[in-house]
Protein backbone atom coordinates (compact mmCIF):
# COMPACT_ATOMS: atom_id res chain seq x y z
CA UNK A 1 0.00 0.00 0.00
CA UNK A 2 1.57 3.71 -1.06
CA UNK A 3 1.58 6.24 1.58
CA UNK A 4 -0.92 8.25 0.27
CA UNK A 5 -3.40 4.86 0.30
CA UNK A 6 -2.74 4.71 3.27
CA UNK A 7 -3.48 8.84 4.30
CA UNK A 8 -6.44 8.24 2.53
CA UNK A 9 -7.95 4.99 4.90
CA UNK A 10 -7.39 7.87 7.74
CA UNK A 11 -9.86 10.07 6.32
CA UNK A 12 -13.43 10.40 7.20
CA UNK A 13 -15.81 9.47 4.56
CA UNK A 14 -17.67 12.49 4.01
CA UNK A 15 -13.86 14.62 3.50
CA UNK A 16 -12.88 11.40 1.42
CA UNK A 17 -16.07 11.90 -1.28
CA UNK A 18 -15.79 15.68 -1.17
CA UNK A 19 -15.05 17.99 -4.12
CA UNK A 20 -13.82 21.29 -2.95
CA UNK A 21 -15.45 24.63 -3.91
CA UNK A 22 -13.45 25.75 -7.17
CA UNK A 23 -13.00 29.14 -6.77
CA UNK A 24 -12.26 31.58 -9.89
CA UNK A 25 -8.93 32.07 -9.05
CA UNK A 26 -8.68 28.12 -8.54
CA UNK A 27 -8.88 27.32 -12.55
CA UNK A 28 -5.70 29.16 -12.66
CA UNK A 29 -6.74 30.75 -16.27
CA UNK A 30 -3.96 33.50 -17.73
CA UNK A 31 -5.39 36.93 -19.61
CA UNK A 32 -4.83 40.34 -19.18
CA UNK A 33 -8.03 41.64 -18.34
CA UNK A 34 -10.38 39.82 -15.35
CA UNK A 35 -13.64 39.81 -14.85
CA UNK A 36 -13.86 36.64 -13.00
CA UNK A 37 -14.05 37.16 -9.06
CA UNK A 38 -16.67 39.95 -8.63
CA UNK A 39 -13.16 41.75 -7.01
CA UNK A 40 -13.47 45.82 -7.33
CA UNK A 41 -11.51 47.27 -10.02
CA UNK A 42 -10.41 50.22 -7.18
CA UNK A 43 -7.31 49.33 -5.29
CA UNK A 44 -6.52 51.42 -2.25
CA UNK A 45 -3.15 51.94 -0.51
CA UNK A 46 -3.23 52.29 3.34
CA UNK A 47 -1.31 53.42 5.88
CA UNK A 48 -0.36 50.33 7.77
CA UNK A 49 1.00 50.72 11.57
CA UNK A 50 3.76 47.48 11.96
CA UNK A 51 4.52 48.37 15.60
CA UNK A 52 3.70 46.07 18.26
CA UNK A 53 3.54 42.88 15.74
CA UNK A 54 5.45 40.83 18.46
CA UNK A 55 2.01 40.96 20.40
CA UNK A 56 -1.24 38.76 19.94
CA UNK A 57 -3.84 40.75 18.38
CA UNK A 58 -7.15 42.12 19.79
CA UNK A 59 -9.30 38.76 19.17
CA UNK A 60 -12.00 41.31 17.98
CA UNK A 61 -10.87 44.83 17.47
CA UNK A 62 -12.87 47.50 19.06
CA UNK A 63 -12.05 50.03 16.42
CA UNK A 64 -13.48 48.30 13.71
CA UNK A 65 -16.04 46.30 15.66
CA UNK A 66 -16.98 49.83 16.62
CA UNK A 67 -16.53 51.70 13.05
CA UNK A 68 -19.00 48.58 11.61
CA UNK A 69 -21.76 48.91 13.99
CA UNK A 70 -22.25 52.50 13.15
CA UNK A 71 -22.17 51.88 9.67
CA UNK A 72 -24.39 49.19 10.19
CA UNK A 73 -26.78 50.87 11.98
CA UNK A 74 -25.92 48.02 15.17
CA UNK A 75 -24.64 48.10 18.40
CA UNK A 76 -21.04 46.79 18.89
CA UNK A 77 -21.82 43.57 20.54
CA UNK A 78 -23.94 42.64 17.53
CA UNK A 79 -21.23 42.22 15.30
CA UNK A 80 -18.53 39.52 14.62
CA UNK A 81 -15.32 40.23 12.65
CA UNK A 82 -14.21 37.15 10.71
CA UNK A 83 -12.07 35.86 8.50
CA UNK A 84 -14.02 36.72 5.50
CA UNK A 85 -17.84 36.43 5.21
CA UNK A 86 -16.71 32.58 4.58
CA UNK A 87 -15.73 31.78 7.99
CA UNK A 88 -18.93 33.12 9.32
CA UNK A 89 -20.66 30.37 7.13
CA UNK A 90 -18.49 27.68 8.52
CA UNK A 91 -18.73 29.26 12.46
CA UNK A 92 -22.49 28.86 12.12
CA UNK A 93 -22.06 25.05 10.71
CA UNK A 94 -19.62 24.42 13.45
CA UNK A 95 -21.84 26.21 16.50
CA UNK A 96 -25.60 25.01 15.88
CA UNK A 97 -25.36 22.13 13.05
CA UNK A 98 -24.85 18.05 14.89
CA UNK A 99 -22.48 15.87 12.15
CA UNK A 100 -24.85 13.20 10.44
CA UNK A 101 -27.81 14.15 12.05
CA UNK A 102 -28.98 18.09 11.19
CA UNK A 103 -29.07 19.69 7.58
CA UNK A 104 -28.85 23.25 6.39
CA UNK A 105 -31.55 24.49 3.67
CA UNK A 106 -30.11 25.94 0.25
CA UNK A 107 -32.15 27.72 -2.82
CA UNK A 108 -30.02 26.43 -5.97
CA UNK A 109 -28.40 27.83 -7.76
CA UNK A 110 -26.28 30.10 -4.92
CA UNK A 111 -23.11 30.33 -3.54
CA UNK A 112 -20.99 27.01 -3.68
CA UNK A 113 -19.32 27.06 -0.27
CA UNK A 114 -22.43 26.74 1.47
CA UNK A 115 -22.74 22.78 0.52
CA UNK A 116 -18.54 22.65 0.44
CA UNK A 117 -19.01 23.65 4.51
CA UNK A 118 -21.57 21.47 5.06
CA UNK A 119 -20.05 18.23 3.42
CA UNK A 120 -16.81 18.96 5.12
CA UNK A 121 -18.98 19.25 8.59
CA UNK A 122 -21.29 15.76 7.35
CA UNK A 123 -23.99 18.15 7.33
CA UNK A 124 -27.13 17.13 4.92
CA UNK A 125 -28.15 19.55 2.17
CA UNK A 126 -31.80 20.13 1.73
CA UNK A 127 -31.40 21.39 -1.78
CA UNK A 128 -34.44 24.11 -2.65
CA UNK A 129 -34.59 25.80 -5.45
CA UNK A 130 -34.43 30.24 -6.34
CA UNK A 131 -38.03 29.41 -7.85
CA UNK A 132 -39.54 28.35 -4.36
CA UNK A 133 -37.60 31.29 -2.71
CA UNK A 134 -38.55 33.93 -5.18
CA UNK A 135 -42.08 32.65 -6.36
CA UNK A 136 -43.25 30.14 -3.53
CA UNK A 137 -45.21 31.36 -0.94
CA UNK A 138 -43.94 31.65 2.71
CA UNK A 139 -45.81 28.83 3.46
CA UNK A 140 -44.65 26.48 1.00
CA UNK A 141 -40.75 27.61 1.60
CA UNK A 142 -40.98 27.04 5.84
CA UNK A 143 -42.72 23.70 4.93
CA UNK A 144 -40.16 22.87 2.13
CA UNK A 145 -37.38 24.19 4.65
CA UNK A 146 -38.64 21.27 7.15
CA UNK A 147 -36.20 20.49 10.17
CA UNK A 148 -32.95 22.01 8.29
CA UNK A 149 -30.99 24.28 11.18
CA UNK A 150 -29.25 26.79 8.85
CA UNK A 151 -31.56 28.86 6.23
CA UNK A 152 -29.15 30.28 3.62
CA UNK A 153 -30.62 33.15 1.88
CA UNK A 154 -27.73 34.90 -0.48
CA UNK A 155 -29.15 38.24 -1.13
CA UNK A 156 -27.93 39.38 -3.77
CA UNK A 157 -27.84 35.54 -4.74
CA UNK A 158 -24.84 34.61 -6.72
CA UNK A 159 -24.62 33.74 -9.15
CA UNK A 160 -27.91 34.81 -10.41
CA UNK A 161 -28.33 38.42 -9.01
CA UNK A 162 -31.80 37.65 -8.02
CA UNK A 163 -33.64 39.40 -4.60
CA UNK A 164 -35.50 38.52 -1.69
CA UNK A 165 -37.71 40.93 -0.93
CA UNK A 166 -37.26 42.21 3.00
CA UNK A 167 -40.72 41.56 3.25
CA UNK A 168 -40.41 37.86 2.46
CA UNK A 169 -37.33 37.64 4.97
CA UNK A 170 -38.92 38.91 7.81
CA UNK A 171 -42.05 36.47 7.02
CA UNK A 172 -39.73 33.38 6.89
CA UNK A 173 -37.62 34.49 9.73
CA UNK A 174 -40.80 34.43 11.89
CA UNK A 175 -42.51 31.60 10.96
CA UNK A 176 -39.27 29.95 11.63
CA UNK A 177 -38.62 31.56 15.00
CA UNK A 178 -37.61 28.30 17.43
CA UNK A 179 -37.13 25.98 14.80
CA UNK A 180 -34.06 27.22 12.55
CA UNK A 181 -31.70 30.36 12.40
CA UNK A 182 -32.16 32.36 9.28
CA UNK A 183 -28.48 33.35 7.50
CA UNK A 184 -28.51 36.33 4.98
CA UNK A 185 -25.65 36.62 3.03
CA UNK A 186 -25.30 39.88 2.27
CA UNK A 187 -22.06 40.09 0.03
CA UNK A 188 -23.17 42.26 -2.51
CA UNK A 189 -25.34 44.47 -0.41
CA UNK A 190 -23.84 47.47 -0.63
CA UNK A 191 -24.86 48.02 -4.44
CA UNK A 192 -28.47 47.88 -3.32
CA UNK A 193 -28.31 48.97 0.43
CA UNK A 194 -31.56 49.75 0.96
CA UNK A 195 -32.63 46.24 0.76
CA UNK A 196 -30.44 44.74 3.45
CA UNK A 197 -32.14 42.68 6.33
CA UNK A 198 -29.54 43.96 8.86
CA UNK A 199 -32.77 46.27 9.94
CA UNK A 200 -34.31 42.86 10.82
CA UNK A 201 -31.66 41.85 13.63
CA UNK A 202 -33.60 44.09 16.55
CA UNK A 203 -36.85 42.35 15.41
CA UNK A 204 -35.52 38.46 15.30
CA UNK A 205 -33.39 36.34 17.67
CA UNK A 206 -32.94 33.88 14.62
CA UNK A 207 -31.76 35.79 11.83
CA UNK A 208 -28.20 36.31 11.04
CA UNK A 209 -26.71 38.88 8.27
CA UNK A 210 -23.62 37.88 6.92
CA UNK A 211 -21.20 40.91 5.21
CA UNK A 212 -18.11 41.57 3.97
CA UNK A 213 -15.41 44.00 3.09
CA UNK A 214 -14.48 42.14 -0.30
CA UNK A 215 -16.48 43.55 -2.48
CA UNK A 216 -17.79 47.23 -2.72
CA UNK A 217 -14.91 47.89 -0.08
CA UNK A 218 -12.22 46.86 -2.92
CA UNK A 219 -10.32 44.68 0.26
CA UNK A 220 -10.84 41.18 -1.42
CA UNK A 221 -7.22 40.18 -0.44
CA UNK A 222 -7.51 41.15 3.10
CA UNK A 223 -10.40 38.61 3.65
CA UNK A 224 -12.14 40.54 6.04
CA UNK A 225 -16.02 39.84 6.76
CA UNK A 226 -18.61 40.21 9.32
CA UNK A 227 -21.29 38.26 11.26
CA UNK A 228 -24.15 40.22 12.62
CA UNK A 229 -26.68 38.99 15.04
CA UNK A 230 -27.91 39.77 18.62
CA UNK A 231 -25.52 39.36 21.51
CA UNK A 232 -27.72 35.97 22.81
CA UNK A 233 -27.03 34.37 18.68
CA UNK A 234 -23.42 35.51 18.76
CA UNK A 235 -22.58 34.01 21.90
CA UNK A 236 -21.92 30.36 21.38
CA UNK A 237 -19.75 31.62 18.36
CA UNK A 238 -17.78 33.21 20.48
CA UNK A 239 -16.86 30.22 21.97
CA UNK A 240 -16.09 28.69 18.72
CA UNK A 241 -14.28 31.14 17.36
CA UNK A 242 -10.40 31.02 17.23
CA UNK A 243 -8.58 32.91 20.07
CA UNK A 244 -7.16 35.20 17.38
CA UNK A 245 -8.68 34.85 14.00
CA UNK A 246 -7.53 38.82 13.20
CA UNK A 247 -4.38 40.05 12.69
CA UNK A 248 -3.50 43.46 13.69
CA UNK A 249 -2.61 44.29 10.31
CA UNK A 250 -5.98 43.46 8.94
CA UNK A 251 -7.44 45.43 11.55
CA UNK A 252 -5.76 48.19 10.93
CA UNK A 253 -6.77 48.24 6.97
CA UNK A 254 -10.08 47.29 7.99
CA UNK A 255 -10.34 50.42 10.55
CA UNK A 256 -9.25 52.45 7.74
CA UNK A 257 -11.62 51.15 5.41
CA UNK A 258 -14.72 52.30 7.59
CA UNK A 259 -13.84 55.42 8.05
CA UNK A 260 -16.88 58.11 7.22
CA UNK A 261 -14.25 59.65 4.18
CA UNK A 262 -13.58 55.65 3.27
CA UNK A 263 -17.03 54.54 3.62
CA UNK A 264 -18.27 58.41 1.07
CA UNK A 265 -15.57 56.74 -1.62
CA UNK A 266 -17.33 53.51 -1.50
CA UNK A 267 -20.52 54.40 -2.12
CA UNK A 268 -19.26 56.52 -4.85
CA UNK A 269 -17.53 53.82 -6.51
CA UNK A 270 -20.38 51.50 -6.06
CA UNK A 271 -23.12 54.64 -7.85
CA UNK A 272 -19.51 54.43 -10.82
CA UNK A 273 -20.04 50.53 -10.78
CA UNK A 274 -23.70 50.30 -10.75
CA UNK A 275 -24.06 52.78 -13.94
CA UNK A 276 -21.33 50.49 -16.17
CA UNK A 277 -23.25 47.59 -15.15
CA UNK A 278 -26.59 48.96 -16.77
CA UNK A 279 -23.82 50.03 -20.03
CA UNK A 280 -22.83 46.47 -19.98
CA UNK A 281 -26.66 44.70 -19.33
CA UNK A 282 -27.69 46.97 -22.80
CA UNK A 283 -24.75 45.75 -24.54
CA UNK A 284 -25.21 42.32 -23.75
CA UNK A 285 -29.12 42.28 -24.38
CA UNK A 286 -28.23 43.38 -27.75
CA UNK A 287 -25.71 40.92 -28.78
CA UNK A 288 -26.63 38.36 -31.26
CA UNK A 289 -23.81 36.08 -29.00
CA UNK A 290 -26.06 36.06 -26.02
CA UNK A 291 -29.21 34.34 -25.60
CA UNK A 292 -30.19 35.41 -22.07
CA UNK A 293 -29.13 38.10 -19.46
CA UNK A 294 -30.20 37.58 -15.67
CA UNK A 295 -31.19 41.23 -14.27
CA UNK A 296 -30.28 41.54 -10.56
CA UNK A 297 -27.96 43.52 -8.29
CA UNK A 298 -24.45 43.04 -7.56
CA UNK A 299 -21.56 43.82 -9.07
CA UNK A 300 -21.51 41.36 -12.01
CA UNK A 301 -23.80 40.13 -14.90
CA UNK A 302 -25.07 36.36 -15.76
CA UNK A 303 -25.70 35.84 -19.55
CA UNK A 304 -26.06 32.66 -21.76
CA UNK A 305 -23.91 31.94 -24.69
CA UNK A 306 -25.37 31.59 -27.84
CA UNK A 307 -22.50 29.49 -28.19
CA UNK A 308 -20.36 28.43 -25.31
CA UNK A 309 -17.08 28.72 -27.78
CA UNK A 310 -17.40 32.75 -27.27
CA UNK A 311 -15.76 31.63 -23.78
CA UNK A 312 -12.90 30.38 -24.98
CA UNK A 313 -12.87 32.86 -27.65
CA UNK A 314 -12.49 35.65 -24.83
CA UNK A 315 -9.79 34.14 -22.93
CA UNK A 316 -7.78 33.96 -26.33
CA UNK A 317 -8.14 37.49 -25.93
CA UNK A 318 -6.54 37.94 -22.30
CA UNK A 319 -10.22 38.66 -20.96
CA UNK A 320 -11.14 36.13 -18.22
CA UNK A 321 -14.79 36.11 -16.91
CA UNK A 322 -16.24 32.96 -15.00
CA UNK A 323 -17.80 30.47 -17.02
CA UNK A 324 -20.51 28.50 -15.52
CA UNK A 325 -23.09 25.90 -15.42
CA UNK A 326 -26.55 26.57 -14.46
CA UNK A 327 -29.73 24.85 -14.92
CA UNK A 328 -27.99 22.08 -16.41
CA UNK A 329 -26.49 23.73 -19.05
CA UNK A 330 -22.75 24.39 -19.20
CA UNK A 331 -23.25 27.52 -21.67
CA UNK A 332 -23.52 30.78 -18.89
CA UNK A 333 -21.03 33.02 -18.27
CA UNK A 334 -20.65 35.80 -15.66
CA UNK A 335 -19.05 38.93 -15.78
CA UNK A 336 -17.83 41.03 -13.00
CA UNK A 337 -17.99 45.14 -13.15
CA UNK A 338 -15.08 46.18 -13.78
CA UNK A 339 -14.24 49.62 -15.15
CA UNK A 340 -14.30 51.52 -17.86
CA UNK A 341 -11.11 50.59 -19.73
CA UNK A 342 -11.36 46.61 -18.74
CA UNK A 343 -15.72 47.03 -19.94
CA UNK A 344 -14.36 48.15 -23.06
CA UNK A 345 -12.64 45.12 -23.55
CA UNK A 346 -16.16 43.39 -23.07
CA UNK A 347 -17.26 45.48 -25.75
CA UNK A 348 -15.19 44.63 -27.99
CA UNK A 349 -14.80 40.81 -27.63
CA UNK A 350 -18.85 41.43 -27.95
CA UNK A 351 -18.62 43.33 -31.25
CA UNK A 352 -16.20 40.58 -32.54
CA UNK A 353 -18.53 38.14 -31.95
CA UNK A 354 -21.73 39.56 -33.63
CA UNK A 355 -19.64 40.33 -36.42
CA UNK A 356 -18.67 36.74 -37.02
CA UNK A 357 -22.42 35.41 -36.47
CA UNK A 358 -23.66 38.64 -38.95
CA UNK A 359 -21.01 36.59 -41.67
CA UNK A 360 -22.31 33.32 -40.90
CA UNK A 361 -25.93 34.25 -41.53
CA UNK A 362 -24.92 36.25 -45.03
CA UNK A 363 -23.41 32.92 -46.19
CA UNK A 364 -26.04 30.60 -44.66
CA UNK A 365 -28.34 33.23 -46.91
Amino acid sequence: MSDNSKITTLLPDNIAALTAYSSAKSEKLTGTTWLNANESPYSRTPNINLADLNRYPDPQPQQVITRYACYANLEPEQVLMTRGADEGIELLVRTFCSPAKDSIALFLPTYGMYKVTADTHNIAINGLTQELLLKGTVDEIVTAVADSKLVFICNPNNPTGSMTSLDKIRKITQQLAGKAIVVVDEAYIEFCPEQTAASLINEFSNLVVLRTLSKAFALAGLRTGFTLANSELLAPIRKVIAPYPVSAVVASIAADALSSDNIASMRRQVTILNSLKAKLKSWLEQSPAVIKVLSGEGNFVTLKLKDKQSFNIALEQGLVMRAFTLYGENDWLRISIGNEQELEQVKIWLDGLSLTSNTVEQELS
